[in-house]
């Protein structure tokens, strides 16, 4: 464990002992919250219930701490098959108000993924396990144990009696996993009211890169996803009776995708690395900098070799130079057995993480472009169409912003180090989101270790991450406080 380099200065000493002192009644807490099934994916009016059950359980607990809770009722989902079900309200609250302290909005998610104990889950998803200071279940460490964590850091000032050293807000959503439905419209609709004293934006929704190292995360990637189906007619063919006289479109197809990406990870489409963002002597060192063990990373990946043989490569080619992923074929023959059937019609699905400065609608076109011009070489007689059903941007904060530096100080206080400042190479788009339509500064603060496994069997977060995460958030209050 780190030891911290100084001492904390009071009032965050007594802050500290209360957040140490009570620690199990914290966990206590994340015990009840997690047994809420408050599973978003599965479009079920049980699982409905359990998410307004939850959202009931954050207002209840906001209320206590005395903050005002508006709780927003959305309406309902239309299902595809007919049926419409309750969306769950979204939750605006805030905490003081005073004009001469900065206003820290935390934004937080309530929902899980599907998790069910058959699924290769050691104990119930839903009960709260801890074993050698892992507490596991669904939702511990996305996001339901983050977002304790901040409300942890705030009850401690008001049971301490202590001022709040800053305006604190809550917007708290149930249906993250779900696509946050109604939350764009929402931000819109509320940019003037709730969010017009907002002055910093704090995401707590991802994890370090270490087990042991906390970290600051300062970008994400975009994503493009395309298909591209090539079609001679609705019908399969027989292969015996067909084979040789026409253009098969599985060939086509597989022409089509293996001109996308060379076997170094090269994307080969004429002009996508153009707009990428080109690197300064600034990053350098800041990858260099950040703690990974490559050969433990590419062990526990079960990868035999990668790519690239540097920490460095490795971590910029997953956060600051695109990928292109291909995902799938639909409608090919993938069934065990040998059945000699040529398909009428196939689709192939691939993705490009997108990186600053790329720009979707630029990257959309070099695709389709490329494509046309790879599949006019091969004079087929198919007919070929592309679309791209998913356009995110990617999302980049200045890490010179005031919060970024009162996070750093608060990490120095309670880690006793440098945090490591890292990229996500997966699409958060909330982070742009807010970027985009309120236009304040927007920090990612992860409290999880890398190995909590988010969205997989038997997810975690580690006591010590919880609790030391909790005056973390306390500590950054008062760092705010000081800097602004």
């Amino acid at each position: 464990m780190f030891s911290s380099s100084s001492p904390p200065s009071w009032p965050l000493d007594k802050v500290f002992q209360y957040i140490d002192l009570h620690q199990d009644e914290f966990v206590q807490t994340l015990k009840e919250w997690v047994a809420v099934k408050s599973d978003s994916l599965q479009p079920v009016p049980r699982f409905r219930k359990e998410l307004f059950l939850m959202m009931a359980m954050a207002t209840d607990k906001l209320q206590r701490l005395g903050a005002e809770v508006d709780s927003v009722d959305l309406g309902s989902q239309q299902l595809p098959g007919g049926q419409s079900l309750p969306i769950p309200p979204i939750i605006l609250a805030h905490l003081g108000n005073d004009p001469k302290k900065p206003t820290v909005c935390f934004y937080g998610h309530l929902d899980v993924q599907s998790a069910h104990q058959d699924d290769g889950w050691l104990t119930d998803p839903y009960t709260l396990m801890e074993v050698d200071g892992k507490l596991y279940g669904r939702g511990a460490t996305d996001n339901k144990g983050p977002v304790l964590a901040w409300i942890n850091a705030v009850s401690t000032f008001r049971a301490l009696e202590q001022d709040l050293p800053v305006n604190i807000k809550f917007i708290l959503e149930g249906m993250e996993e779900a696509g946050s439905i109604a939350l764009e419209e929402l931000i819109r609709k509320e940019k003037d009211r709730f969010f017009s004293s907002v002055d910093y934006i704090v995401i707590s929704d991802n994890l370090w890169l270490s087990k042991r190292k906390p970290a600051l995360t300062y970008g994400t990637r975009g994503n493009s996803y395309f298909l591209v189906k090539v079609k001679c007619r609705d019908q399969d063919f027989h292969s015996g009776t067909f084979g040789g006289i026409l253009n098969e479109p599985v060939a086509d197809l597989v022409a089509l995708l293996g001109s996308l990406v060379d076997s170094s990870g090269h994307i080969l489409i004429p002009g996508i690395y153009d707009q990428v963002a080109p690197l300064t002597e600034e990053e350098k060192e800041m990858y260099e900098a950040i703690d990974l063990d490559l050969e433990q990373y590419r062990s526990s990946s079960q990868v035999e070799k990668f790519l690239f043989d540097t920490k460095e490569e490795i971590l910029m080619h997953l956060w600051r130079y695109p990928s292109l992923s291909i995902h799938g074929i639909e409608g090919a023959f993938d069934k065990p057995g040998t059945k000699t059937v040529i398909p009428g019609w196939v689709t192939g699905k691939f993705s490009i993480r997108l990186v600053p400065h790329m720009n979707v609608s630029m990257v959309e076109k070099q695709v389709k472009q490329h494509l046309e011009d790879v599949f006019s070489k091969r004079n087929s007689s198919n007919q070929m169409a592309i679309s791209m059903v998913l356009g995110v941007q990617p999302w980049i904060a200045n890490t010179n912003d005031t919060q970024y530096l009162a996070a750093k100080r608060a990490i120095r206080t309670v880690f006793g180090t440098e945090p490591d400042m890292i990229q996500d190479g997966s699409s958060i788009p909330i982070a742009k989101l807010f970027q985009d339509i309120i236009q304040k500064s927007v920090m990612m603060l992860p409290l999880g270790a890398v190995d909590d496994g988010e969205h997989s069997q038997n997810e975690k977060i580690n006591r010590w991450n919880y609790i030391e995460g909790s005056k973390l958030f306390a500590a950054f209050f008062l760092e705010m406080a000081k800097l602004h």
